[in-house]
């Protein structure tokens, strides 16, 4: 089972033991706010959660989708992922339960995720995208020493509205200067 520690978590692969806590942290509607409305449906999350544990047995693995587990109380807290992509890249996201958001243990995951993808997967680029009003995702990734690659106007429409994305980016060279 692929595992990394960091001083207040335990990342770790997805186990349908998660499939509860999964489920039930993307029924919050804060959780919901940046998501289409067919997104957010519990089957949804309940086949994710499935495809996430099928992932583990790909060779070569491309998709890492953990579990983030806090070590003081034992329990799913939320995700973290880095998916393999053509060209030596990737693409990395996050998401917590309301009750540890703001504590830094997003920041503390992707960090040991990105340090993962950089130093044992030989990464190039990582790279995320998010809603542009997502200002929480952004900060996160701006803290990480992601710079903003694209502001793409109007492209992605949900909620009855078109949404503004943004892009942002590390080089593995940069990651090892920070």
């Amino acid at each position: 089972m692929f595992e990394i520690e960091t001083k207040r978590l335990i990342i770790r692969d997805m186990t349908l033991g998660d499939e509860n806590a999964f489920v039930s942290m993307s029924q919050d509607p804060k959780y919901q706010r940046f998501y289409d409305e067919s997104d957010c449906n519990p089957d949804k999350y309940r086949e994710l959660t499935h495809l996430f544990v099928d992932q583990i047995s790909e060779i070569p693995r491309q998709s890492y989708q953990l579990a983030v587990e806090s070590k003081v109380s034992a329990t799913f807290i939320g995700i973290v992922c880095l998916r393999l992509e053509s060209n030596n890249q990737a693409s990395i996201g996050c998401a917590f339960s309301r009750e540890v958001q703001g504590s830094g243990l997003s920041f503390e995951a992707s960090k040991a995720l990105l340090n993962f993808g950089f130093s044992e997967l030989g990464v190039h680029r990582v790279y995320a995208e998010t809603i542009s009003k997502n200002l929480p995702a952004i900060r996160l990734c701006k803290s990480l020493g992601m710079r903003q690659e694209a502001h793409f106007k109007d492209h992605r429409f949900f909620k009855t509205k078109w949404w503004d994305t943004i892009v942002l980016a590390v080089l593995r060279s940069e990651w090892a200067q920070a």
